[in-house]
């Protein structure tokens, strides 16, 4: 599954990401984006996000959609296994747990 996946999160965007905790069931990532702040098209297995921050980020598929997404400090929001670009589009610091099962 994750060979068919785009690039990984921490190498596309290492100001971004930052690998917590590692083993060979789980992959714990914090994620700090500042207003602006955006990746490049990346992936994710299917993962748990825990929002630490509230504030908007937009997510670009590889088709070219885009979702803005409205997040609250607290959110906790599973995601099946995808690919995306994000950008933070809102005026605060948008900082998350992301949990990516292996």
């Amino acid at each position: 599954m994750e060979a068919t996946l785009a690039q990984d999160p921490v190498q596309v965007a290492p100001n971004l990401y930052k690998v917590l905790f590692e083993n060979d069931r789980v992959r714990l990532l914090e994620v700090r984006q500042k207003p602006g702040d955006e990746s490049a098209l990346h992936g994710h297995p299917d993962c748990l996000i825990y929002c630490l921050s509230e504030g908007k980020v937009t997510f670009s598929s590889p088709s070219g959609e885009s979702q803005e997404v409205e997040l609250r400090t607290g959110d906790t929001i599973w995601q099946e296994s995808q690919e995306h670009a994000a950008k933070n589009t809102g005026a605060t610091d948008v900082v998350g747990l992301v949990f990516e099962l292996k």
